[in-house]
């Protein structure tokens, strides 16, 4: 199955082009399925897959409720515990929705499209309408972020000694966690994992939508290096709202000239944009929204195939090695690509067998080789796109012949 997630800078309209992508390609003959956190313009407000037109369904996504359902079903579990405290229980129609709810509930509807849940429907195609791009890649970059806290916090292993477990709380004096615990974190990294694979799946690419001028060229450089530091890879960029050229107004003659030459450094730092006319007034109905989208095979269409070859995710981290470490050994050279980063936002910390990389608002922590954690680091540089990491061998871990 082919995965689209289609994100760009708040107001760039993002969620209209999502909506035609999935009409265009639907029209195509791609069996589609669209989620959206939004209202369409003509489409059913369900949150179970819904037909809209032939070949697509779409699922709206209720925050609210899932928020609701969770924080209710937790508090099932914790029963005994809130009993014991004299607590009292909190009822669905007085809870409500906290920040950050609105991801959750979209990582949850990901893994029941990656994993069937909703039906025995089968898709060739899912078109997902993320939050605006730095959410989004925030949010892309959950999955991998809540899985290391959970092993960190409730590592697998100590569940292994369940037997032992009333043995060593009374050796040890303290309370051993609840067999529940390891098992709720085992379901839940369970249902991270189903959702990390499908935004690693070389099936799966994002669509980034802007609307062209200064501000959205900066997003755009920003978003590929976020993009590079996770491993993601982005379609060619859609130009939404072009305007006309050569118009007899001064005024938008020189917003289209101006939209112009940001399509022309856009072509300069990757593929040449997609180009979605204005369409003079907001979308009523799924056929303005196709009417955008482009005609059937025709060049710049934003439908996509069900099938076919994709771009897959972006180059991993690589590492070679170099002459010119002490005594004649070689130095470990860890290379990752990071288009658009710039020396002052960039910060690297090694810590044990892992890596922190923070570039401007993006961080992630990527485990290293293990060759290169029998290493210390030895230096680092940004050049040409590329971070280069120096990794000199620790004569007190790396072995020695002769």
């Amino acid at each position: 199955m082919r995965t689209v997630l289609v994100t760009g800078p708040g107001g760039a309209g993002r969620t209209i082009v999502a909506a035609a992508t999935a009409l265009a390609s639907a029209r195509d003959g791609a069996r589609t399925l669209l989620i959206s956190a939004d209202p369409i313009p003509g489409f059913p407000d369900a949150t179970a897959p819904t037909p809209v037109t032939a070949g697509l369904r779409s699922v709206r996504i209720d925050s609210a409720a899932h928020f609701r359902g969770e924080l209710l079903a937790l508090q099932e579990q914790l029963s005994s515990v809130l009993d014991l405290l004299g607590g009292n229980r909190l009822d669905g129609e007085e809870l409500t929705e906290l920040p950050g709810s609105g991801e959750l509930a979209l990582l949850h509807a990901l893994r029941r499209a990656a994993h069937g849940d909703w039906s025995a429907e089968t898709y060739d195609l899912l078109v997902v309408d993320l939050p605006p791009l730095l959410d989004a890649l925030r949010l892309l970059a959950l999955p991998e972020q809540l899985r290391r806290y959970l092993r960190r916090l409730l590592p697998q292993e100590r569940q292994a000694a369940r037997a032992l477990r009333p043995m060593l709380a009374q050796l040890a004096g303290v309370p051993m966690p609840a067999p529940w615990l390891y098992e709720a974190a085992a379901r839940h990294d369970a249902e991270l994992a189903q959702v990390q694979a499908l935004i690693e799946d070389r099936a799966t690419t994002l669509r980034l939508v802007a609307e062209p001028g200064p501000a959205a060229d900066e997003a755009l450089r920003a978003a590929r290096t976020g993009l590079a530091l996770h491993g993601l890879r982005a379609e060619a960029p859609v130009a939404n709202r072009m305007l006309p050229g050569h118009s007899p107004d001064p005024f938008f003659a020189a917003l289209a000239a101006q939209q112009e030459k940001s399509l022309g450094r856009w072509a300069d730092e990757g593929a040449a944009p997609v180009r979605i006319a204005h369409l003079g007034r907001d979308p009523q109905d799924p056929d303005d929204l196709l009417s955008l989208a482009g005609a059937d095979g025709e060049e710049g269409s934003l439908a996509v195939s069900g099938t076919g070859e994709v771009g897959g995710r972006a180059p991993d981290p690589w590492w070679t090695e170099e002459a010119g470490g002490p005594d004649g050994d070689g130095i470990l050279v860890w290379c990752l690509r990071l288009p658009g980063a710039v020396k002052k936002d960039l910060q690297l910390v090694r810590r044990g067998g892992e890596l922190l990389l923070t570039v401007g608002p993006f961080h992630r922590i990527v485990p290293l080789e293990p060759a290169l954690r029998r290493c210390t680091v030895s230096g680092a540089a940004l050049t040409d796109g590329v971070l280069r990491v120096r990794f000199t061998p620790d004569p007190a871990l790396w072995p020695r012949t002769g």
